[in-house]
């Protein structure tokens, strides 16, 4: 059954920009996830998706690198023209280390997140937990709406415990795939840069994600697992019919039925 609360709108996922919008399909209010994309994209795919971007009340942030912040000003100042103004919540670090944040701290309302300290907004339960990600600090987040519940987790290179308790009994999951293991170790990056992402602070790969969704097919709630979308997926080192076939492939060992679907770069997936 589709989710009747909240739908995941991700306007772009990837290395080049992320941002993504969640809505409450009843009344139309909304939060946002990061802004590492130009407020032409931003705007233009809420759009698409039917959202009105005058509804987004609060943007969340996940961490402080520049695929998921260095859009925000630009956006931030759209939205101020039609009249939204939305606050702007990260962690202590992201404020601090953040040079997008810093730079917009005299012109937004940034306010501090912390760790299992629910934030309300939109008429939504949205909390923090901790990933692992070279970054000052990262985060995924849960959000909870009227007995509903969606988990977003993307730049992470391990499932911290946190994380995998946060996305036990979510109806809409978001998580990252990043990279196929034999993509990446044959591929065209530095040999740096494989070490990066394959490590502990760097990115999700598909095994490791499809491992993540058959243990929580198997945990307590899993029946309420209705929608998972893979994230962040490598345009170098994966494709995006490997996730799919991955998520399908262990949705089906569990004798699961769920809607399984990809995010893009560059075009609007919905689900939820």
């Amino acid at each position: 059954m589709a989710n009747d609360v909240l739908r995941l709108h991700v306007l772009a996922s990837g290395s080049a920009g992320n941002a993504a919008v969640i809505e409450d399909v009843r009344t139309g209010r909304c939060i946002a996830i990061d802004c590492g994309i130009c407020k032409r994209d931003f705007l233009g795919r809420c759009a698409e998706a039917g959202v009105d971007p005058r509804a987004i009340e609060a943007v969340f942030v996940t961490h402080d690198h520049t695929d998921h912040t260095k859009g925000l000003g630009v956006t931030l100042r759209g939205l101020g023209k039609l009249g939204c103004t939305p606050p702007v919540y990260a962690l202590d670090e992201v404020l601090l280390f953040s040079s997008e944040l810093r730079r917009l701290a005299e012109t937004t309302d940034q306010r501090r997140l912390s760790w299992d300290d629910p934030v309300s907004a939109a008429g939504m339960e949205v909390v923090a937990f901790p990933t692992s990600h070279d970054a000052a600090a990262s985060c995924g987040f849960r959000v909870e709406c009227s007995g509903k519940a969606l988990g977003y987790l993307t730049d992470s290179g391990v499932v911290t415990p946190e994380a995998h308790d946060a996305l036990r009994s979510v109806h809409t999951l978001a998580l990252e795939s990043n990279h196929d293991v034999d993509m990446l170790a044959n591929g065209p990056y530095p040999f740096y840069l494989k070490q990066r992402v394959g490590s502990q602070t760097g990115h999700l790969s598909n095994d490791q994600a499809c491992d993540e969704l058959a243990k929580l097919l198997t945990e307590d709630g899993a029946g309420r697992l209705e929608a998972v979308v893979a994230m962040h997926v490598s345009r170098n080192n994966n494709t995006y019919r490997l996730p799919r076939e991955g998520f399908e492939r262990a949705a089906a060992s569990a004798g699961h039925d769920v809607s399984v679907s990809v995010a893009f770069q560059d075009r609007l997936v919905s689900t939820g």
